[in-house]
């Protein structure tokens, strides 16, 4: 496994979009730091991929300073999982982690989010302690969701996700995925103008961020 800052090229390697989380192969401890816990996933960081087609990951521990960056090889990579494929059942408990305001708030909002007819899962600390049951959440944790509109949201759509942050019981931080980059729901909506977009080609504000965005590749 390669973990260097290698120059990067466009567009991110074997298919993976960030937020996606990854399982590899046996961690190469001398190489990483020592809070690293073997057998938890990486999560698919936005940036461009590295020399050789390697992804850009984020390695995370149990604690919330615990964060590392670095590149992984497509080949490495023995499991993906994207954050709506965590709702494809019935929404799990997560084994281990608290049952806070964040898991809470998961169940109550999913049948809203369900009605506004755009694909969407949870991401952050809630995503990663439903996918391996890791005890990283606490109750004052964050709910993190992402939903996935590769062009302008019909209105009816925008005024279900202002919605939202009412009916939740703790701070809710969604991010619109447009497929060329992502940016912070409240901050779209707060019409200031412009909005920040976070791309594979770095941050940039944009008038319009599915007009507007760079081509990716």
């Amino acid at each position: 496994m390669q973990m260097d800052t290698a120059q990067t090229r466009p567009a991110v390697a074997g298919g993976h979009r960030p937020h996606d989380l990854l399982w590899l192969d046996p961690l190469p401890a001398a190489r990483l730091p020592a809070w690293c816990v073997p057998g938890w996933p990486v999560v698919v960081r936005r940036d461009r991929a590295a020399d050789g087609g390697r992804v850009p990951v984020g390695f995370r521990g149990g604690e919330r300073a615990q964060r590392h960056g670095g590149w992984v090889r497509p080949c490495e990579v023995v499991r993906a999982l994207a954050p709506e494929a965590l709702l494809r059942s019935a929404l799990p408990r997560a084994p281990g982690s608290v049952e806070g305001p964040p898991l809470q708030a998961l169940r109550a909002l999913a049948p809203w989010l369900d009605e506004i007819g755009l694909p969407w899962g949870p991401t952050g600390s809630a995503g990663f302690a439903i996918a391996t049951g890791a005890p990283v959440l606490g109750p004052d944790s964050d709910l993190d969701l992402l939903v996935r509109a590769a062009r302008r949201p019909a209105q009816a759509q925008v005024a279900g996700l202002k919605r939202l942050q009412e009916r939740a019981g703790c701070r809710l931080d969604i991010q619109i995925d447009t497929g060329r980059g992502g940016f912070a729901l409240n901050e779209w909506l707060a019409d200031r103008g412009r909005v920040l977009l976070k791309s594979a080609r770095g941050p940039v504000l944009l008038a319009d961020p599915w007009l507007d965005a760079p081509e990716e590749g």
